[in-house]
């Protein structure tokens, strides 16, 4: 007789223009449908609990979840969450909320971490660029999650940001050409500061790449990694990096 299969994991990726939910196995494969709706504007924490529950209760058949967090996280709370517009971020214990109001055990990461994971081949350094409403960058060292980065909110040139030079707003005011001229340079900035193995790019804004001028070792990945990647807070955690 063949053992029923486990529960699987309820995955959300949070994004500053988009809320995605799917229920993956522990494997991040998907199981039945992908829901995206918009994310509100302004989004304080209660709003996006109401959101999520929502999802939640279409989906069903999971037991943990898994959050991708569009800011930085500190021991499973919120530090900083600058696209979401709400200053009553600061210090939420999302993981603990959502986990309560859902009825099961939550772990949260930094999006781009979490993407991450569903990206990352495991083998050396591997750094990866989510691009859409903001920017968010992981490192990952032959699949281990290294100290989470905020580079989107470090200097890259003439005084702005890589945030404010790749953001979604760059790529609206200045067009495709443009925004791919400064996605080269940081990729070629990244490439003094880590001298990485492999750089993978996501995020709904990974499209607008050029791919073909990309350099071999740079390669542009599923958007769907966001939610794939939920599967690996529950094969490995390190509560260190959260």
């Amino acid at each position: 007789m063949n053992a029923a299969p486990a529960p699987g994991i309820l995955a959300v990726d949070i994004g500053g223009t988009g809320l995605k939910a799917a229920v993956i196995d522990d494997a991040g494969r998907l199981l039945g449908q992908h829901l995206r709706v918009p994310t509100p504007r302004p989004c304080p924490p209660d709003r996006l609990l109401d959101e999520v529950a929502r999802m939640a209760a279409t989906l069903g058949g999971y037991d943990r979840i898994s959050i991708g967090f569009p800011g930085v996280v500190r021991r499973q709370r919120v530090l900083t969450a600058v696209n979401l517009g709400s200053p009553a971020w600061q210090g939420f214990p999302l993981a603990q909320a959502l986990g309560d109001r859902l009825g099961c055990p939550a772990r949260m990461v930094n999006d781009a971490d979490m993407q991450g994971y569903g990206l990352a081949a495991g083998d050396g350094l591997e750094f990866v660029m989510t691009l859409g409403t903001g920017v968010g960058t992981a490192l990952f060292r032959d699949g281990q999650l290294m100290p989470h980065l905020e580079l989107a909110h470090h200097p890259m040139e003439d005084g702005k940001t890589y945030e404010e030079c790749l953001g979604d707003a760059a790529l609206r005011a200045e067009g495709r050409e443009s925004w791919n001229r400064r996605l080269s340079r940081a990729l070629a900035l990244v490439d003094i500061l880590l001298k990485p193995d492999r750089i993978h790019l996501g995020g709904g804004n990974a499209r607008e790449v050029e791919a073909g001028s990309l350099p071999r070792r740079v390669g542009v990945g599923s958007n769907d990694a966001g939610l794939a990647g939920g599967a690996a807070l529950w094969r490995s955690w390190d509560p260190a990096h959260a």
